[in-house]
């Protein structure tokens, strides 16, 4: 096998590989001596079948094999070899002109790979990066207010006398069915809705029109979605809502002490509050852990300054654009409603592409040099969280996942880049700073 560069420009390579004829005929010969004790052919004992006949009758389809396992192996130990790593898989370009002269034995089989290797950078010292890891102090009434919260929402309810127009407050049964244009639209029915009125759950406008309804009352009620409401086909539409009132309920009193924590399944206020405590410092444990990783992300980006692989930054942004594409169908906007334009929409995105690309590269590189690892076991519980986010269709998304690599390792990489980020946070000079519940929670204006 001879191997002679032709290209090597920026992250650029182009390799052609030159392997003899007579090299493919003695693979050959060996690939039909493996093969006839494995084959019937009529006329022949099992295993002695004369290589020359077998040439004649699966030789060219022998060779074409033959050569498909060869291009894979030599191309995969020629990149080894050179100790280079590609940044996609490497493409092969077997000329057309050549190929039935190949096939037939005639000529040297001559191919060419082209990639681009993964670019070299150093790796800089995590423990120069200072970060300030935003935290909120959670108060008792922090806690007190959620538990209230809960107790409200676990308020008991009892039927109104007869005849009792519903009131601020009550709470009220009803099929409703929504019509858009006169035609129900989807979405917009519930045969046994239960609404409490004044809690403002329903489109603005809705509750006030319930109030004073009886059972058995009737009305078509007229609303219009908010502007920014999520289903495109509404936002701003003028609807009405045709309303059958099945039951009214007055509201009980709300008490919060260990009685109410025991109807919750709990032995008292106490755990209750331990509870809610727990799920506060989860929320701004989570919002927290975002922050700090984007102040970090932020400042590796400004470290690093290297070229990118061009074919892995344009399979990173056609998915990215992809998305965008797809988040504005299903809003129904376009880019004069975001006042840019496609061009100006697309210059931004790359960037962020770019941003993503090289910063997966640096977290890629740390990983690997310090060996961190996915577990099996990790793998398998995200596949669980994900199988779980499809009731109804376990076995098939399980199954679709355990059969595609490709799906799979889209679960291991979210994984192995919260291990890497808490490597180097672990390095860092990490600061903590008291902030308050909006700051922590308010978005970044560029996050991305």
């Amino acid at each position: 096998m001879q191997v002679s560069e032709t290209l090597a420009e920026g992250l650029k390579r182009e390799l052609k590989v030159v392997i003899p004829a007579t090299d493919l005929a003695t693979r050959l010969d060996e690939y039909l001596n493996d093969m006839k004790s494995k084959v019937n052919i009529n006329g022949f004992r099992p295993g002695k079948v004369p290589v020359a006949h077998l040439k004649r009758l699966h030789g060219r389809q022998a060779m074409g094999e033959l050569i498909g396992n060869l291009i894979n192996e030599t191309t995969t130990k020629t990149i080894e070899e050179r100790k280079e790593k590609p940044a996609l898989q490497p493409e092969i370009d077997l000329s057309d002109d050549d190929a039935e002269k190949v096939l037939a034995g005639e000529a040297d089989l001559a191919y060419t790979i082209s990639y681009e290797v993964l670019p070299k950078f150093d790796i800089v010292d995590f423990s120069t990066i200072e970060l300030e890891r935003p935290i909120v102090e959670i108060s008792e009434d922090e806690v007190d207010e959620q538990v209230k919260q809960i107790a409200e929402s676990n308020r008991p309810f009892e039927a109104r006398e007869d005849g009792a127009a519903a009131e601020d407050g009550d709470r009220v049964t009803m099929h409703y069915l929504g019509k858009l244009d006169g035609e129900p639209f989807e979405g917009g029915e519930d045969e046994n809705g239960q609404l409490v009125l004044g809690s403002g759950q329903f489109i603005p406008g809705f509750e006030e029109q319930v109030v004073g309804m009886k059972v058995g009352g009737k009305k078509v009620i007229d609303v219009t979605f908010p502007e920014e409401y999520g289903a495109a086909n509404l936002a701003g539409r003028a609807v009405t809502f045709d309303i059958d009132v099945k039951g009214i309920e007055a509201p009980g009193d709300v008490s919060i002490d260990d009685e109410m924590a025991t109807k919750l399944g709990l032995e008292s206020l106490e755990k209750l509050k331990e509870i809610v405590r727990g799920q506060i410092e989860s929320q701004f444990g989570a919002a927290t852990r975002q922050k700090v990783k984007r102040e970090l992300l932020d400042k590796l980006d400004a470290e690093y300054t290297f070229e990118l692989p061009e074919k892995l930054l344009e399979t990173e942004f056609d998915g990215v654009w992809k998305q965008v594409e797809a988040d504005m169908q299903q809003a129904g906007k376009t880019f004069e409603d975001e006042k840019t334009t496609e061009e100006e929409a697309k210059v931004e995105y790359r960037k962020i592409s770019e941003r993503r690309v090289r910063l997966g590269l640096v977290l890629s590189e740390v990983g690997e040099q310090n060996k961190v690892q996915v577990t099996d076991e990790e793998v398998q519980k995200a596949l669980f969280d994900r199988v779980r986010q499809f009731p109804g269709q376990e076995q098939q998304v399980f199954e679709f996942y355990k059969n595609n690599e490709q799906a799979l390792a889209s679960l291991r990489a979210p994984i192995y880049e919260e291990k890497v980020v808490d490597f180097i946070l672990e390095l860092a000079k990490v600061s903590d700073k008291v902030v308050s519940k909006d700051e922590l929670l308010a978005q970044d204006e560029d996050e991305a």
